[in-house]
């Protein structure tokens, strides 16, 4: 009995020493965080002075900071269903025609998001000649006259005299452009700078088919331009590249139609010409008449019946082709003044003093760490 209860007293003595221990550590807790509180409030000179420093800073910044100019089209894009063609698609196998109808599109998703920020369509919008108070301007012209790289580019005599104008805008593959060495190296500067500062595309709701393209820069013209030439370019190219098979498909079903149409068209005037040829046939050379008019006869029959299963799979070849092109709608579109994105001086002053005040106290508490260290 002793010895069980010394082993009781000795456990409730740990146990009182671990709780004693936990409120001594949080206690120490709070009086260390009340010593580094009233170090820094001791500081606090020199975390205004600072803080007062950062502000003067942030408002230079916003003073030499300029002005952005914000060109946003908004627009709903609905994919085409090509769906609902396979009961028809024997029909069109009959004359070597595929409705298609099957798999996904080339642009599902994200891919159209992409596609803007491709290089293709960056350097084909900055290729685009516009018209800019009744002076003809390639947009690329435009960025290096508002971004001063002519006077940057004043001690390189090969960038000094580098020109853009004499380049039309590439309508058709880029390969058909001529473009030098230089000329397509600076280029493709200038579309990284455009892709990672100018532009964005973005879905705002990824529920929503809405796609956001915003464009900003220095230049009022250039911003609203550029996302005008962009939006139209990519989505040209887009309503080409989803129904290119079924343009296709309608195109060769249009020319089987036109030259069956044409035989047809030739075998009955044919047997016309026949009967025309032997006005008073003798009745015991019949053979003369009734073979070349039922020969033409046959072929315009048979004629006829290859064109109006022809002209089924032409219709529906143009319904699949209906039924794939995209519903592209713009919901809103950059109007005249621009929105003016700029840093105010007084939110300068503000953000500024905030970030230099907390990076004061950082390097006050991380000095006085160290020297507590070290002692």
């Amino acid at each position: 009995m002793g010895s069980f209860s010394n082993n009781n007293m000795n456990s409730e003595n740990l146990n009182t020493s671990s709780t004693n221990s936990d409120e001594i550590s949080f206690k120490d807790l709070v009086i260390r965080t009340r010593e580094w509180y009233q170090y820094l409030l001791s500081k606090w000179l020199v975390i205004i002075c600072f803080g007062i420093i950062g502000g003067l800073c942030g408002i230079g910044y916003a003073y030499l900071k300029h002005t952005q100019y914000v060109a946003t089209t908004t627009f709903v894009l609905q994919d085409g269903d090509g769906g609902g063609l396979g009961q028809y698609a024997g029909l069109a196998s009959m004359v070597g025609v595929d409705l298609g109808g099957g798999g996904g599109g080339i642009f599902q998703g994200d891919n159209i998001l992409e596609l803007y920020r491709s290089r293709t369509m960056i350097e084909k919008t900055l290729l685009t000649e516009v018209d800019f108070k009744g002076k003809k301007q390639l947009l690329v012209d435009r960025y290096i006259d508002f971004n001063d790289l002519k006077d940057a580019w004043a001690k390189d005599p090969e960038l000094k005299t580098i020109q853009f104008k004499t380049i039309q805008t590439p309508k058709l593959d880029r390969s058909q452009l001529k473009l030098t060495r230089l000329q397509d190296s600076v280029l493709g500067v200038i579309v990284a700078d455009v892709n990672k500062k100018y532009l964005d595309v973005a879905k705002p709701d990824k529920k929503l088919s809405i796609i956001k393209v915003t464009v900003k820069a220095r230049d009022e013209f250039f911003a609203k331009a550029f996302n005008d030439e962009i939006v139209k370019n990519v989505n040209d190219f887009y309503l080409q590249t989803t129904t290119k098979k079924s343009l296709q498909n309608v195109a060769i079903l249009q020319q089987k139609v036109d030259s069956v149409r044409a035989v047809m068209n030739g075998a009955i005037y044919s047997a016309a010409a026949v009967a025309d040829a032997t006005p008073n046939l003798n009745p015991t050379r019949q053979v003369q008449r009734i073979a070349p008019m039922q020969r033409s006869q046959f072929s315009a029959e048979t004629n006829k019946a290859i064109l109006g299963e022809l002209v089924k799979n032409l219709e529906l070849s143009k319904m699949a082709l209906r039924k794939e092109m995209p519903l592209i709608q713009i919901v809103d579109e950059p109007i005249y003044p621009l929105t003016k994105d700029r840093l105010g001086k007084l939110k300068g002053l503000i953000i500024g003093g905030i970030i230099s005040g907390i990076i004061t106290c950082l390097v006050l508490v991380i000095r006085r760490f160290f020297k507590m260290i070290l002692v």
